[in-house]
């Protein structure tokens, strides 16, 4: 599909038409790239995405236990005291 670059204020910027976007599942926010001299646009990929489930996974396999809880060198402060 052939489209032309269009002027949009001080800047440049192509139209999407519709049927590529529900194609693509774009919409919102995106990101852009240029790789070998190609403009890449995809969605945004969200901080922390996914890690709920993950987590969740891990506690079902016992797999969520501190591995570090007998650190050397703490102190009685940091056990009774220090709260995150």
């Amino acid at each position: 599909m052939k489209t032309h670059i269009i002027r949009i204020g001080n800047s440049q910027g192509i139209r999407i038409p519709k049927i590529l976007l529900e194609q693509s599942h774009l919409g919102g926010e995106v990101e852009l790239e240029v790789d070998n001299e190609k403009i890449i646009i995809r969605p945004v990929s969200q901080s922390r995405q996914g890690w709920s489930e993950k987590f969740q996974l891990m506690a079902q396999k016992g797999d969520d236990q501190l591995i570090d809880a007998d650190l050397v060198g703490q102190t009685e402060w940091d056990k009774d005291e220090w709260e995150w």
